[in-house]
């Protein structure tokens, strides 16, 4: 039997490089999953459905919601995102680690309902270089990029609800923290109670 995986709950700053820590853990370690998310947003350039998104219509996604097919979504910058629920419990049933990328309001949902599952918040070193970032991404008008700026405040007050916080200075340094978290977490008490117990009862074959 595999053993379960665990649900990784990525969240972070527009621009704190969420994206790059997903691609540089799922490119160096072998035991994650991606769970792509829903969204009514547009595509950026570059982008496919299926791949970095399920591009949805909001009539589309509200079909969602009424079925019961996620297991949280939120409304962030006038767009739905949503996480669809058979993936991720098949692939942590199969024993792999699911990464989630989500917002603040989807992550605290997350834990929730899923309180096993692990919270790390992603930030640049200052709140110049968030700005920095964003303004160099380039696929963004500034009213965009003022909205996400100003979102990132709000954001900033619920950090302490985290697990981790986790700062992206060095990508690679980044990756190996996140990793190690996950290592660290697997080797959880309360998460290997079947194994301890096999091994207690088979240590007590010799009491004397």
């Amino acid at each position: 039997m595999a053993e379960q995986g665990i649900l990784l709950v990525i969240s972070g700053f527009s621009g704190a490089g969420k994206g790059t820590l997903i691609q540089t853990l799922m490119g160096k370690y072998g035991n994650y999953a991606l769970s792509i998310s829903a969204t009514t947003r547009s595509p950026r350039a570059g982008e496919v459905d299926g791949r970095e998104y399920f591009f949805k219509t909001k009539e589309a996604f509200e079909g969602m919601i009424a079925a019961d097919e996620l297991i949280e979504y939120a409304c962030y910058v006038g767009n739905y995102y949503g996480t669809p629920k058979t993936y991720v419990e098949e692939t942590l049933a199969g024993g792999k680690d699911v990464i989630l990328e989500i917002e603040i309001q989807g992550a605290m949902k997350i834990k929730e309902r899923y309180p096993e599952a692990v919270l790390v918040f992603l930030s640049p070193p200052s709140g110049e270089e968030l700005k920095r970032r964003l303004t160099k991404r380039g696929t963004e008008s500034q009213e965009v990029i003022d909205s996400r700026l100003s979102r990132a405040a709000q954001e900033a007050v619920g950090i302490e609800e985290y697990g981790y916080f986790v700062v992206n200075d060095v990508i690679d340094t980044c990756a190996e923290q996140v990793h190690g978290i996950m290592r660290s977490e697997h080797a959880r008490a309360s998460r290997n109670r079947e194994l301890i117990e096999r091994i207690k009862t088979e240590v007590k074959a010799f009491q004397k």
